[in-house]
């Protein structure tokens, strides 16, 4: 993300399930298990950063989504099927949904009982699910999504638009136009089908399938078969220029709102798109998806880009005066990497996210004839403010300098330190390791150290989280 101005899943899933309901419940709701063992998944994922997003007892595998969405009503209609594992004998689970009506829902094709608790759709199966079972949980559903308003995090969710409607946002958004287990430690494969009017493009992740059209409607279909987490899903619907492409093998799909340029700006930086992803790709190690592309869209409330997966979308700030700026391009196609196929486990790591996709922007810039890595790591360390740590930032500073800026100078110091052949090797190593997976900086520490021989944790401490100005490498 850009603002203007591998522990196994399941046993993590398991971990968390176990501390939300300790730390929420209390020892009486982790002991109220029926007689059998059965007990009811955790309403949240025991994130602090996200306090109420998530769910546990269960490991999500792959959602279908079939949505309908008539810009003139701006309502939405939805069916969502949702394939899961119980990581514990389960009597009962949650979903994130915020807002949206729910009708019937199933389990396994049996008839479900359901209920809302605030932003929850709390599921009791006709029959408990054991520890290891899977199952498709059914849910139709609509009304008229909103928009997520948080002033610590900013605006994300479902918003409304003249032509149509983006769905967007960072840590939200998922859950304001499906239901979700919305935490970014439970990846899935996606299907998304959208049925917009004729003459609106529907754009979303991942590879494009055939559209159809009947009765003045047109149905787009998307398929991102590589692990997804929720909030990097994305819904654009609208009048649009789309180009169908391809590059190195794979479709390439950029779309740039009517109301934008045809040339320069967005059009001539998304343009850039592939050969930005081959630069990276020989630092960072193979494009991790399917599919390429970008979004731009021309809504002001959009103040900030994002790596929503294999197709990152654009705010119109960042090419103000029909100026090309791939910098930012770099910063999101970096993020396919560095967020997106290895993701957070918990939001306090996100300078793993932003610090390498702000590092990046150094390589690109250096690649592309400005000014060298090196440079834009002394001109940032002489600014830096040493009190703000990229590690546990805390909520309020979830996207503030020190996980962006700060992050890249540890980037910036491990590579002078263990020398390029080595710094690169690490990343590729990480990138490779982890992919489709999730991620802490315990982790990347640990790594780092194994293909380098050496103790780095003092330096990466330092670096990341020490009150004082570290010494330069």
């Amino acid at each position: 993300m850009v603002l203007t101005g591998r522990t196994s899943r399941r046993h993590r899933l398991a971990i968390v399930t176990a501390f939300t309901c300790a730390v929420a419940l209390g020892a009486a709701g982790c002991t109220g298990a029926d007689n059998d063992g059965f007990r009811p998944g955790a309403a949240d994922a025991g994130d602090p950063y996200v306090p109420g997003r998530g769910n546990g007892g269960y490991d999500v595998t792959h959602y279908g989504l079939d949505v309908r969405y008539d810009p003139t009503t701006d309502r939405l209609s939805g069916r969502a099927a949702i394939t899961a594992t119980a990581i514990q004998d389960l009597s009962r689970f949650n979903l994130d949904l915020a807002g949206l009506d729910v009708g019937a829902v199933t389990v396994d094709q049996a008839r479900a009982e359901h209920r809302r608790d605030a932003g929850e759709l709390v599921v009791t199966p006709r029959d408990r699910l054991p520890r290891g079972r899977q199952f498709t949980v059914v849910v139709d559903y609509q009304g008229v999504p909103s928009a997520v308003t948080d002033g610590a995090l900013g605006s994300g969710g479902f918003l409304h638009t003249d032509d149509g409607a983006i769905a967007l946002g960072q840590p939200d958004s998922a859950a304001t136009w499906f239901p979700v287990n919305d935490h970014p430690s439970d990846k899935a494969s996606y299907d998304i089908a959208v049925t917009v009017p004729d003459g609106l493009a529907a754009l979303s992740n991942g590879v494009p399938g055939p559209r159809s059209s009947a009765d003045g409607w047109t149905t787009w279909r998307w398929s991102e078969r590589t692990p997804m987490a929720s909030y990097l899903s994305t819904l654009v619907i609208g009048n649009y220029r789309v180009v169908d492409g391809e590059h190195a093998g794979r479709p390439m799909v950029t779309a740039v709102a009517a109301s934008l340029p045809a040339t320069g700006g967005a059009a001539g930086s998304l343009a850039r798109t592939g050969e930005i992803a081959d630069f990276l790709a020989s630092r960072f190690g193979p494009y991790p998806f399917d599919s390429y592309g970008g979004i731009a869209v021309a809504d002001d409330r959009i103040s900030y880009a994002l790596e929503t997966q294999s197709r990152p979308v654009y705010g119109p700030a960042f090419f103000t005066d029909d100026r090309l700026n791939p910098g930012v391009v770099a910063h999101e196609l970096a993020h396919q990497w560095f967020g997106d196929s290895v993701s957070l486990s918990r939001w306090g790591d996100i300078w793993l996210n932003e610090g390498f996709a702000s590092y990046a922007e150094w390589l690109w810039e250096e690649h592309d004839g400005g000014r060298t890595a090196q440079r834009n790591f002394e001109l940032q360390y002489a600014v830096t403010d040493w009190s703000q740590p990229s590690v546990e930032p805390g909520r309020e500073r979830m996207f503030g300098t020190a996980v962006y800026k700060r992050g890249a100078l540890a980037v910036h110091a491990l590579r002078r330190t263990v020398g390029d052949d080595t710094f690169f090797r690490i990343l590729r190593t990480w990138t490779t390791e982890r992919a489709g997976g999730n991620a802490t900086t315990g982790d990347f520490v640990a790594l780092a150290e194994r293909v380098s021989n050496r103790q780095l944790r003092p330096l990466l401490d330092a670096w990341l989280v020490g009150g004082t100005a570290p010494t330069l490498p």
